[in-house]
């Protein structure tokens, strides 16, 4: 779909001192072996797990998301946001640490980190990347994946590959209302970046996901898959749902 950096790349003194926050995305699976405990067990473990998502460690901002009904094999999904990755492993090891952690598998999780795009310039503005530190917009959807290239795009010349990123960046504008959060993970993670979008419905990310489908940069995707449709929930709310809770 689209990305916004090529690879890390020797930067100017003021490129290098940038804040860049880390981006964690994790997805929890409930066992059902959980929805089988005393009611009153389940309830005392919803509680804990939702204390540690509500008070994180210092410095890690976080949201969460219910996936339940709309991906096979995972119900939840915490984004975390932190400029230390020690803290934002203290928030999963507290999680792991509750009885409801007990029953967590997870099936994905994804991590990056925040840069500037080098393909933007002056002309970059809000929800194309334009900061280093990611910032939650709080809309009702968020749309994550991970992405690699193609080895031959990195043959391209800087000046191509800006060319042809152009294009991509002319058919976001179309669609303001689509916030993106690219996390670059060279050599953080298996993938090359892992990103996300938020939106007000999933038609308009449909829409702009056709558009983007027929550009030359389309050509050098390598992987864009899983795809998820993250609806932001309140912690308790997430809790509720992947339990089966009323």
């Amino acid at each position: 779909m689209t990305e916004e950096r090529s690879a890390p790349a020797s930067g100017t003194e003021e490129e290098t001192n940038e804040p860049r926050d880390f981006v964690k995305y994790t997805f929890f699976h409930l066992r059902p072996e959980w929805r089988r405990l005393p009611g009153d067990e389940r309830e005392e473990g919803r509680a804990d797990f939702v204390r540690a998502l509500e008070h994180p460690p210092d410095g890690v901002l976080l949201r969460t998301y219910s996936l339940v009904g709309l991906k096979a094999d995972t119900e939840m999904m915490v984004w975390s946001i932190g400029s230390e990755l020690a803290a934002i492993q203290e928030l999963h090891s507290r999680l792991l640490g509750t009885p409801l952690g007990g029953y967590l598998d997870t099936p994905y999780s994804y991590l990056g980190m925040g840069r500037r795009s080098e393909y933007l310039g002056a002309h970059a503005h809000g929800g194309e990347g334009s900061d280093a530190q990611r910032r939650p917009f709080d809309l009702p959807y968020l749309f994550v994946y991970p992405f690699v290239k193609k080895r031959e795009w990195y043959g391209l010349s800087f000046e191509e590959r800006r060319r042809i990123m152009g294009e991509h960046f002319r058919i976001g504008h179309k669609y303001p209302k689509v916030r993106i959060h690219t996390g670059y993970s060279f050599g953080l993670d298996d993938m090359e970046f892992i990103l996300s979008f938020e939106a007000e419905s999933p038609s308009e990310f449909l829409d702009l996901v056709s558009d983007l489908r027929s550009t030359e940069a389309s050509r050098y995707t390598a992987l864009e898959t899983p795809i998820f449709t993250c609806v932001l929930t309140p912690a308790r709310r997430m809790l509720d749902l992947a339990d089966g809770a009323p």
